[in-house]
């Protein structure tokens, strides 16, 4: 584990069918300088083989903790107590009003189409999104995933259990 990684993910990154692979390179290097783990699942629209990273520039991937599963399916096996929180445009709950906890999943849909329906029927209360305005369909995948972080990072700064260091750096308490 690289130096100033925490020792459990700070947020769990899911990215479900994800289709552009300069969105995920940026959620990959959001999640590096956050300490939050990356979860992509399969089918892919790009290849992440070590040498497509090194050739795409992405110097930071080896210290991404990255986990691919096969399917959403695959993905939830073993997670039944998890909190997941599924991202979309159809949600009618803010993100603002999501109160996120350190170690919580955070799923992304495609960059296309979003979440399918068939993902989006377990959300329940869980299902939520970034407030626009009216007709405005959506935002980039990268700048939502980025925004949901940090938002998540403002509540566990306001709950102490996140700390901004003197020199502007996130301090994580290494909580297994």
């Amino acid at each position: 584990m690289p130096s100033g990684t925490p020792a459990s993910p700070l947020f769990h990154v899911v990215l479900h069918q994800p289709e552009i692979p300069n969105n995920t390179g940026n959620i990959g290097r959001t999640c590096v300088a956050t300490g939050c783990s990356l979860h992509l699942v399969h089918p892919l629209g790009f290849d992440t083989s070590e040498k497509a990273c090194r050739r795409a520039g992405l110097d930071y991937w080896p210290r991404l903790e990255v986990h691919h599963h096969e399917s959403f399916e695959h993905f939830t096996r073993g997670r039944k107590d998890a909190r997941l929180w599924y991202f979309t445009t159809k949600a009618r709950r803010s993100v603002f009003d999501a109160p996120f906890a350190r170690g919580d999943y955070l799923i992304f849909g495609q960059e296309t189409a979003g979440l399918p329906d068939s993902v989006l029927q377990r959300a329940g209360d869980r299902a939520i999104g970034f407030p626009m305005l009216p007709g405005e369909r959506s935002l980039n995948l990268a700048t939502v995933v980025c925004s949901a972080i940090y938002e998540g990072v403002r509540q566990l700064i306001a709950d102490g259990s996140v700390q901004v260091r003197e020199d502007g750096r996130l301090a994580l308490l290494n909580i297994p």
